[in-house]
């Protein structure tokens, strides 16, 4: 494991690209706004306030109201981050009311406007919307202040994203200072890495940072969203027979869906490899690390009625029906390249229970299991075992619907 603890940084503003921006008396939608070239579209306005307004001469904080279409907004008040606000997949739009801080005179108030992505099925695509819908200031004497028909300036994409700093060309184009602590909102990370030795898979654990994306070499590893967390629900069982649910076997409740992301070693050079980080909300960079992944033990199990390969099925030579005669599923193990099956820890043919690495037995268990397996995976570097009474000695318990599970070692 490498530790990537020698950053620099840059902080992304609002009018970076002063030839990028535009004026509108109405508050744009996003997609058709960006014509999908960047993730992110700023929505700027100015407002006057007077010393006599309640909330100057009080404690009391006027609140500003956003309607989104989605997916994303971050609020900047002055320059300064007041606070985000997201949709979710059944819901994408959303209302965010923020109590944030002004002061006499003038106030400046961006919008970071964000997507996380376009659909990639479904109908109707030019239906799709996105980006601010409505902003509304409260708490002023005269009543509510409606912004959305105001004067609003635009600003399509990150200065960063224009001037490609995340690549090896761009990243000289700006001036990166050294950090060692958390940093604001906005904030671009660089460091210089060099690669593990090996030919094992890498792979690059961001768990330490909120929202943003990541490039290593100017290739695009993906966006991230580690502070989005799944929400609590019951992630201790799993049985997906009979009707299917949304919410059968779910994983990672209150986590976020992923914290792990392959880096190909095609992308990366021996040493000197440009790794950059752009974080929107902020994050603890010292915690990102990049690591070897080595596979020490592959784990399956299926079900005896679970439907067999596609790849087994066979067209009869009359009316050219598909038959499944004499066809059963099979469960495959495959080690990485260059380890093979070593020994198998855990083998049930019966109705064992549990997940990977943590295998138990259950009521219903054929003696024959672990030598059937054995037999067929020992010294392989991948084997396939048919699911099937007949493999392991005969129907160990008459009735029971039946699955196989297995645990082996690679080395």
């Amino acid at each position: 494991m490498e530790q990537l603890i020698s950053w620099e940084t840059f902080q992304e503003n609002f009018g970076d690209i002063g030839n990028a921006q535009f004026q509108k008396q109405s508050l744009l939608e996003h997609i058709s706004t960006t014509k999908d070239t960047t993730d992110y579209l700023w929505y700027k306005i100015s407002v006057d306030v007077n010393e006599d307004e309640p909330f100057v001469m009080s404690n009391i904080p006027p609140v500003l109201a956003i309607g989104s279409r989605g997916h994303v907004v971050h609020v900047f008040i002055n320059n300064n981050y007041a606070g985000s606000a997201h949709g979710n997949k059944t819901n994408p739009s959303f209302m965010f009311e923020l109590p944030i801080s002004l002061t006499s005179g003038n106030n400046d108030i961006a919008l970071l406007s964000v997507m996380v992505g376009l659909p990639n099925s479904g109908a109707h695509y030019e239906q799709k919307s996105a980006g601010i819908s409505s902003v509304t200031l409260q708490g002023f004497k005269d009543g509510t202040h409606d912004l959305s028909q105001e004067l609003w300036t635009y600003q399509i994409g990150l200065f960063g994203e224009m001037a490609t700093i995340y690549s090896d060309t761009g990243f000289v184009s700006v001036n990166w200072t050294s950090s060692s602590t958390p940093n604001p909102p906005l904030t671009w990370y660089k460091a210089v890495i060099d690669v593990p030795d090996g030919d094992e898979p890498l792979i690059l654990d961001l768990s330490g940072m909120g929202k943003g994306q990541a490039w290593i070499n100017g290739e695009h590893i993906g966006r991230y969203w580690i502070s989005f967390l799944a929400p609590v629900g019951d992630c201790s069982t799993c049985d997906y027979r009979g009707n299917y649910s949304l919410h059968k076997c779910a994983t990672k409740c209150g986590q976020p869906s992923q914290t792990l992301y392959h880096v190909p070693r095609s992308w990366l050079r021996p040493t000197g490899n440009l790794f950059v980080l752009f974080e929107e909300t902020g994050g603890d960079p010292s915690k990102v690390s990049l690591l070897t992944r080595s596979i020490d033990s592959v784990c399956a199990q299926d079900f005896e009625t679970h439907p067999p390969s596609i790849q087994s099925w066979q067209k009869a030579e009359v009316n050219s029906e598909v038959l499944h005669e004499n066809v059963e599923p099979s469960l495959r193990l495959n080690c990485s390249v260059g380890r093979r099956i070593s020994s198998i820890k855990f083998a049930s043919f019966g109705n064992p229970s549990g997940v990977c690495g943590n295998f138990v037995k259950g009521t219903c268990h054929s003696v024959e299991s672990k030598v059937a397996v054995e037999k067929a995976c020992l010294g392989q570097r991948g084997c396939s075992i048919t699911i099937s009474s007949k493999e392991f000695g005969g129907d160990a318990c008459v009735g029971t619907v039946k699955s196989l599970a297995v645990e082996a070692t690679c080395s």
